[in-house]
C-alpha cells in the first residue's frame, strides 16, 4: 500500500491516540485502532513477521524484508504509541489522582461509541453472534471485578506480564494496562517509564513482543475462518469493560503504598450515590466529547477508504 507523508503523519496521530487509551488502566488502544480503520492492517502485519523474513533478509536483503513486514506502516504507529506513552504517562497518573471522574467519563464516551462501530461490522446477528457477544461482555465484565494483585519486579514476571498485557491490548474493549493493575505490576511500570530503568522497560518490551508475535496469530485465524463471531466477541468486551471505566466509584479497599492511598477494590455506585463532588455537569459534557470524538474518528476512516 503506497502512503502518502500525509498519511504517515496521520498514522502517527493514531498511534498517539492508541498510546494514550494504552495508559488508562481500563481503555484499550485496540479499541482506537479498530475505529480509526487500521485494526486489520495492524493485525495482518503483526503476522508477516515470521521465519520467513529471516529468509527474505538473508536472500533478497534489508529493503525486501522492510516491505514485506510493512515496515513504513509499523515504525509510523510505533513511534505515535512510544510519543504518547512516555509524553503522557505522568499526565495521566496524575489525572488519575487528581480528576478521575472527568478522566473517566471522557474515556466512558469514547468505548460507549466504539460499541456500536464495533457491532455494525457484525454482518448477520444470529444466535451464534449474540451468544458470542453475551461470552465476551460476561468475560470482560468478571476481568473488571477481580481484585489486584500485589506488585511484583521480578524479571519473569514482568516478562509475563508484558507478554499477557499485549494479547490485551490489541482486543478492542480489554485493556493491557488493565492487565497491568490486575498482575500488580501498573505501578513498577510507570515508576519504570517515569525513572528511565531499562532494565524493567525493555524485560517488558520483550514480553510484549512474544505474547504480540505469538497472539496476533490466533486472532488472525479466527477473523479468518469466524469473522462475525469475533467481532460479536469483541463487541461484548467492549460492552464488559464499560464497568471499569464508570466513572463513579465506591471505594471498598485500600491500602499506603510507598506513602500514597492505592484504590484495592471498587465498586460502580449511581452519580448521585458518590460520595464527593460528582462533577456531574461537566463529566456529562466530557462524556458526550469523548463520543463525539469516535465519531470524528470513524468519519476519517470512512474519508480515508
Amino acid at each position: 500500500m503506497q502512503r502518502s507523508l500525509k498519511d504517515y503523519i496521520v498514522l502517527i496521530l493514531k498511534g498517539i491516540a492508541m498510546g494514550a487509551a494504552d495508559v488508562v488502566p481500563g481503555v484499550s488502544g485496540g479499541t482506537i485502532a479498530f475505529i480509526s480503520g487500521i485494526y486489520q492492517e495492524l493485525i495482518e502485519t503483526i503476522n508477516q513477521i515470521n521465519s520467513n523474513t529471516i529468509k527474505i533478509l538473508m536472500n533478497e536483503g534489508l529493503k525486501a524484508a522492510w516491505k514485506s513486514i510493512n515496515g513504513h506502516f509499523l515504525i509510523a504507529l510505533l513511534s505515535g504509541i512510544g510519543i504518547s506513552i512516555l509524553s503522557l504517562a505522568q499526565l495521566i497518573n496524575w489525572l488519575l489522582e487528581h480528576k478521575p471522574v472527568l478522566l473517566w467519563s471522557f474515556f466512558f464516551g469514547l468505548i460507549l461509541a466504539s460499541i456500536y462501530f464495533v457491532g455494525r461490522q457484525v454482518k448477520k446477528w444470529q444466535f451464534e453472534q449474540i451468544l458470542a457477544l453475551i461470552i465476551g461482555s460476561v468475560i470482560a465484565f468478571f476481568i473488571t471485578i477481580l481484585p489486584a494483585m500485589s506488585g511484583n519486579v521480578a524479571p519473569w514476571f514482568i516478562f509475563l506480564s508484558g507478554a499477557l498485557a499485549i494479547c490485551a491490548m490489541i482486543l478492542p474493549g480489554i485493556s493491557g494496562s488493565f492487565i497491568l493493575v490486575l498482575l500488580g505490576a501498573y505501578k513498577p511500570v510507570l515508576d519504570a517509564l517515569h525513572e528511565r530503568d531499562f532494565k524493567i522497560i525493555l524485560t517488558l518490551m520483550a514480553g510484549a513482543v512474544v505474547g504480540l508475535l505469538s497472539f496476533s496469530r490466533l486472532l488472525k485465524w479466527m477473523f479468518d475462518h469466524h469473522r462475525n463471531a469475533t467481532l460479536a466477541v469483541l463487541t461484548g468486551f467492549i460492552i464488559g469493560s464499560l464497568n471499569k471505566i464508570w466513572p463513579w466509584k465506591q471505594v471498598l479497599k485500600s491500602e499506603m503504598i510507598d506513602g500514597k492511598l492505592k484504590v484495592i477494590e471498587e465498586a460502580s455506585v449511581s452519580p448521585f450515590n458518590y460520595q464527593g463532588d460528582n462533577q456531574l455537569i461537566l463529566a456529562l459534557l466530557l462524556v458526550l466529547l469523548g463520543f463525539g470524538l469516535i465519531l470524528a474518528l470513524e468519519k476519517l476512516s470512512q474519508t480515508k477508504n
